[in-house]
């Protein structure tokens, strides 16, 4: 699945029954409190299932890769870029003291100089293949 550069964040949400035959996925708070999104204004929304569709399986069970690529479909691309910025949340800190925070499928982004529970603007500075760095912006 491509993930748009255009993300503005990523949280897990319950679809919920009104009384008027619609339905309602709430945003977190902290979404509007860090400026990811705004009250008030409208946005595409992406409703990603929990469970693998068929489709995906059978790619899956294939083996299938992207044609013209030389890397297989079962090693992901790395969720960030050099020069990105992405507000994070600080989770964990690591052994050299570095703030970890974990975005798209549990990629890392060490982020110095932060503290756990903090919510920073970062500019991811260096990419690998399973961890990136990135500076404090905001």
């Amino acid at each position: 699945m491509e993930i748009s550069d255009k993300l503005l964040c990523l949280f897990n949400a319950e679809v919920t029954a009104e009384d008027d035959d619609t339905y309602t996925v709430e945003v977190p708070r902290r979404e509007i409190d860090t400026g990811s999104v705004e009250a008030g204004e409208v946005y595409r929304v992406a409703l990603v299932s929990r469970e693998r569709t068929d489709a995906e399986s059978s790619t899956a069970s294939s083996g299938g890769s992207r044609s013209g690529s030389s890397r297989p479909s079962s090693e992901p691309q790395p969720p960030v870029d050099i020069g990105e910025m992405r507000y994070v949340e600080v989770e964990d800190i690591g052994k050299q003291g570095d703030g970890i925070a974990r975005v798209e499928r549990g990629y890392v982004i060490i982020v110095p100089g932060a503290e756990i529970g903090e919510r920073v603007k970062v500019e991811v500075t260096e990419v690998k293949s399973n961890f990136a760095v990135g500076e404090i912006i905001d």
